[in-house]
């Protein structure tokens, strides 16, 4: 009888999958994944009821005509899985299968559900039952599935993340079992990391790189930094920060004491999360030169996504994060873990047991912070995560709700001294300037960084320092920045004339060193930041910061940027704290955080995210998603064929936009040939440019830019 149900239609063999195979190949992969946070025995079953509804005769001739036309079955198959879940579990997680193709339903919409399935169960419901339970007879099940004891005493914030987390190991281990019918491939997952080999691979690669790096006054110092973040690895599981000033050796300590933590407790994988692309190719390039080996499979994952490439269009393939060093974006970990489709939350049973480093973590936005920072605690007290929370401008987070009574573990246990020893820099404070007297100004320095709030300021800045100047800014390609922050670190290293303007991106990851550094007036943590491009190498006794506030300058336009700047004026200046003074920080982050706590309980916009948190207590998964949105969606984002690509680059992002553009499915390759090829501009630029011809549509909102394009500053702002 097995032989005549069948879960998907005829692979390229002519194999159709046998029922049975996928749903015993899809329990016990579900099994496997769920085993690390202790829902194992729930996740097998879930993935053994998940396609009993496909027993039913209507759906099996649905495939069958399917096969032939190349369409869909057309028939629902979930609710014999909702209804034989619902009566040895608790029906919450039930949802787990009613949206294990669209996505995890609403409690109240899914109580309906099991509701009707309970008052009456449809004809076609008991009968695909009975039919899967004589060939797979554990599908019916009478006791109980058993759950991690802390469930009982557990807040509602925690059951809604081990649903997510359920749910995850369901569609990762479905989508397996399926594309390994269709390859006619077995399954095959990488065996866990010996970390304690990647340790000690990154540790002699590190003495070597330092070796063959020229020597600065600050190794001593830095090295003593890293020697503290590999004690601190030995301390248990918990929450840490990493706070050290810029400069300060940040990547190498981060990943020291994730490394030696892992060994220390087991942890299967790394995952460093940064705020921007650029960051992670850099990073990445970084760990796979200290990581990979030599032969074999690459043991660093880069994993960028299609939310780096904006909203609304067919997501790309996802990946699910089988690696041990994983280095992705802070949007792609948490749009990720507070979605509530299988594309997007696939990944997610692979953070159970691992370290998570956020890197740059001041640029979490204010708005999600209180989600974000539930989740958090709930990783590390329930599934076994250790968070690394990295940064020189260390974010307040104890005095959010979120973190209360938590402890607070420091990699380095009193930073002040630390900061007092690295101080590179004296601050100028200049008011009533204008932009072309700024850029006057730094002019006169042979080496010299303008940074400046709007790409706006920026693109008049550089039209003033002239056209040998460097400009940065998110209007230019991905690849054009890095080319051009790849020319000025050779530059710089060669002695020669440098003058760069550029927008807040240069403030993150970049690792240049500038003898002096003008800040437009920003929150203190950016020019903070800024300072760390001067003199970062302590090379000088002193290098000078200009921070200026100028008549003609710009500043962004979000009410969060407003409002945290608000609580920054009169804290930070001339007769007040510099930037690097950590008790103003601290006072002033708190103050910051005081001041929109609750603020908006209505308003998602508001408070630090109360109302997201609120939506997760009532397990309304599709509201949380469609309201946690880190990607601002003011921007457009436009994929560029620039003039002076070689030819044979241009043919295969050509062809990849084609692709994308004709509806055919794209894999995750061609969101990596199409990164380097995009840049930013308002939507409403973005709008104008189609309306008038200059750019076309490529898929949902994703656009091909045919307009100018500047050989130095990108697609510039209109006049």
């Amino acid at each position: 009888m097995s032989d005549d149900l069948f879960g998907h239609s005829a692979n390229r063999r002519g194999q159709r999958h046998a029922l049975t195979d996928h749903l015993r190949g899809t329990a016990a992969l579900a099994r496997h994944f769920a085993d690390m946070f202790g829902t194992g025995e729930l996740a097998g079953y879930l993935g053994l009821v998940h396609d009993v509804g496909k027993g039913y005769c209507a759906w099996q001739q649905g495939l069958c005509r399917a096969e032939l036309t190349g369409g869909r079955v057309g028939v629902d198959h979930k609710a014999a899985g909702v209804y034989l879940a619902a009566r040895v579990m608790p029906w919450e997680f039930s949802g787990v299968i009613e949206g294990h193709h669209g996505g995890l339903p609403a409690k109240e919409d899914l109580r309906l559900v099991v509701r009707g399935l309970q008052k009456d169960l449809p004809a076609y419901v008991d009968e695909a039952i009975t039919k899967v339970s004589a060939v797979v007879p554990e599908v019916l099940r009478t006791a109980p599935v058993a759950l991690p004891g802390w469930v009982a005493d557990g807040s509602v914030a925690d059951l809604e993340l081990l649903i997510r987390m359920t749910y995850s190991a369901l569609v990762d281990a479905d989508f397996l079992d399926t594309a390994a019918h269709f390859s006619g491939r077995p399954v095959r997952l990488r065996a866990d990391a010996d970390m304690d080999a990647l340790a000690e691979r990154f540790e002699q690669r590190r003495k070597a790189s330092l070796a063959r790096r020229r020597s600065t006054p600050l190794d001593a110092v830095r090295e003593d930094i890293y020697q503290q973040a590999l004690l601190a690895g030995e301390g248990d599981p918990d929450i840490y920060r990493l706070h050290i000033p810029t400069g300060g050796g940040k990547t190498y300590a981060a990943a020291g004491f994730a490394l030696r933590h892992a060994q220390k407790h087991g942890h299967r994988r790394v995952i460093v999360a940064v705020p921007f692309v650029s960051i992670t190719e850099q990073n990445a390039a970084d760990y796979r030169r200290m990581l990979d080996p030599e032969r074999g499979l690459p043991d660093v994952l880069e994993h960028q996504s299609s939310a780096d490439l904006g909203h609304g269009w067919a997501r790309l393939a996802a990946e699910n994060w089988d690696a041990p060093f994983v280095i992705t974006t802070t949007v792609q970990l948490f749009e990720s873990l507070f979605a509530r489709t299988p594309s997007r939350m696939r990944k997610l049973h692979r953070l159970a047991g691992s370290v998570i480093v956020l890197d740059e973590v001041q640029a979490l936005p204010d708005h999600l912070l209180v989600p974000i920072l539930s989740a958090l605690r709930t990783l590390v007290e329930r599934f076994g995560v250790t968070v690394l929370l990295s940064s020189a401008t260390q974010p307040e987070f104890w005095a959010i709700s979120a973190f209360a009574g938590l402890p607070q573990r420091s990699v380095v246990d009193d930073p002040g001294p630390l900061f007092n020893t690295l101080r590179r820099v004296r601050y100028e404070w200049r008011r009533g300037v204008t932009l072309a007297g700024v850029a006057a100004d730094a002019a006169r320095h042979r080496q010299v960084l303008v940074i400046v709030n709007t790409t706006k300021d920026a693109n008049a800045v550089h039209r003033s320092l002239g056209h040998r100047a460097f400009h940065l800014s998110t209007r230019m390609t991905a690849g054009h920045r890095r080319e051009t922050i790849e020319k000025i670190r050779e530059q710089l290293a060669d002695g020669h004339d440098v003058q760069v303007v550029s927008t807040s991106l240069i403030e993150a990851g970049v690792d240049l060193d500038f003898p002096r550094v003008y800040r437009a007036w920003t929150l203190p943590e950016s020019i903070q930041q800024a300072a760390g491009r001067c003199n970062r190498n302590g090379r000088l006794p002193f290098g000078t910061t200009v921070v200026f506030s100028a008549t003609d300058a710009g500043q962004p336009f979000s009410d969060e940027y407003r409002r945290a700047l608000g609580e920054a004026r009169g804290r930070f200046g001339p007769r007040a704290a510099d930037p690097d003074d950590l008790g103003a920080l601290a006072a002033y982050y708190k103050a910051r955080y005081r001041s929109r706590a609750g603020a908006s309980t209505t308003d998602s916009t508001g408070g630090l995210g109360e109302p997201i948190e609120k939506l997760r207590t009532d397990l309304n998964f599709p509201a949380v998603a469609g309201e946690f949105q880190m990607i601002d969606d003011r921007m457009a984002t436009v994929v560029v064929l620039r003039p002076d690509l070689p030819p044979d680059e241009r043919e295969t992002v050509r062809a990849a936009v084609d692709l994308l553009r004709s509806g055919e499915p794209a894999g995750v390759e061609t969101l990596r040939i199409l990164q380097p090829h995009t840049a930013s501009i308002p939507r409403k630029e973005a709008d104008t440019a189609l309306l008038e011809g200059r750019a076309g549509t490529i898929a949902g909102e994703l656009i091909e830019w045919a307009g100018p394009y500047h050989p130095r500053r990108g697609i510039e702002p209109p006049a």
